[in-house]
């Protein structure tokens, strides 16, 4: 048995899932030389793994509003918050392939507010925030704090979005 096991529940082997789901993971599996945990983790429950990551999908590759880099940058703000050592690495990663700078991810995972950032993208991460730590004290100022940096309705959206689901992905997992 290990130290730190994956998951308190099931885990169960790649070879003994469904095709879809062994695919995914074996795909993901030859691109990063590793499977991460929450694969592993979520696969024990096919359905609500086809449909984490359809959403992960729906929300983090679609063409938006958002670039990708500033959907990285909410994804490493939030769960450096939420305590996820591992979402802040593996997307902190991405972060910096995407915005072309070593330095981005650690700034924005230790405070945003410290880091070499626009306006627009501290504005982002400012509601990001927000709502990961406070979103029952949303109001209307955080909103048009948004459309002041030219946010639409349907980025707040996702930047809401993004918040939620990896704050929900998060939760409960070993680091």
């Amino acid at each position: 048995m290990q130290d730190h096991p994956v998951s308190r529940f099931p885990v169960p082997s790649v070879d003994e899932l469904p095709d879809d789901i062994r695919l995914r993971i074996v795909s993901v599996q030859e691109k990063l030389g590793f499977i991460p945990n929450v694969f592993l983790t979520l696969a024990h429950r096919p359905d609500e793994f086809r449909a984490s990551f359809a959403y992960f999908d729906a929300l983090m590759l679609k063409d938006s509003g958002l670039t990708k880099t500033e959907r990285e940058m909410i994804v490493v703000a939030t769960t450096a918050i939420n305590h996820c050592v591992y979402c802040v690495a593996h997307h902190g990663a991405i972060l910096r392939l995407r915005a072309k700078n070593a330095q981005i991810a650690d700034s924005v995972a230790l405070n945003y507010r410290w880091a070499d950032l626009s306006p627009r993208e501290l504005a982002m991460l400012d509601f990001a925030v927000n709502v990961a730590t406070t979103s029952h004290a949303q109001c209307n100022e955080d909103f048009e704090a948004l459309d002041e940096h030219g946010f639409s309705d349907e980025d707040t959206w996702d930047i809401g979005a993004i918040t939620a689901f990896f704050l929900l992905m998060a939760a409960g997992w070993p680091t």
